[in-house]
């Protein structure tokens, strides 16, 4: 039987693979987790594309600013020395390159790296691309934050996407509730197992010939 570990176990394993100095977008859901489990004796920088760079944690119970939200509009707080700006000037950042890492949601992502995350094509589905797009093809790694498997039990790793792509060979790594995927020229490569997941069963869970290239010390 697999293991799942609780996103917010996730969150913390994600927000320790961030390099001190870094500017980060943390996208919409899940990943916004991340910041409540970035070191406080490092600095990595917080930007939304609504217009914030220096973006803390959820405030306090009680102390919510309502003119301080993030894009999925949730109540944030903004650090010392925090920079407020036009919505233009925050895609300028996205799309020139400013970022170094972004963390989004999936539907899919493919073998290559390619992503789906902002409509699975249904008839009547809300596309909801927001700046989705920008951040995929902007910043310099782009990492995801996602269950292995739909509610369906589908895999979300696939050989390629069937579902319209928010970015071209943009993904270079993949969180999961099961393990932690490199992309790489061969395909997805097992970097870090969690709990007492193997390989074998992950290649029969995503029908993927998985690379091993997991840590010898795992997750438990």
């Amino acid at each position: 039987m697999t293991t799942r570990i609780p996103r917010e176990e996730l969150a913390r394993r994600i927000a320790a693979d961030i390099p001190e100095g870094s500017y980060v977008n943390l996208g919409i859901g899940a990943p916004t987790l991340i910041a409540e489990y970035l070191p406080t004796d490092q600095e990595v920088i917080l930007h939304t594309e609504n217009g914030l760079l220096g973006m803390g944690p959820a405030p306090a119970e009680g102390l919510v600013d309502p003119d301080l939200i993030n894009a999925g509009k949730q109540a944030v707080t903004a650090v010392r020395g925090a920079a407020f700006f036009h919505h233009a000037d925050s895609f300028a950042m996205m799309r020139g390159g400013h970022l170094d890492v972004c963390v989004m949601g999936a539907f899919q992502v493919s073998e290559k790296g390619d992503l789906a995350n902002w409509s699975t094509g249904a008839p009547g589905a809300i596309p909801a691309v927001g700046g989705a797009m920008d951040l995929a093809i902007g910043a310099k790694d782009v990492y995801v934050m996602t269950d292995l498997l739909t509610k369906d039990g589908a895999s979300k790793l696939v050989a390629a996407c069937d579902y319209p792509l928010t970015g071209v060979e943009c993904v270079s790594r993949v969180y999961t509730d099961h393990a932690i995927f490199d992309v790489t020229p061969d395909g997805f490569a097992v970097r870090e197992l969690f709990g007492d997941n193997t390989v074998e069963e992950l290649r029969a869970l995503t029908g993927l010939a998985l690379v091993d290239a997991s840590a010898s010390t795992r997750e438990d």
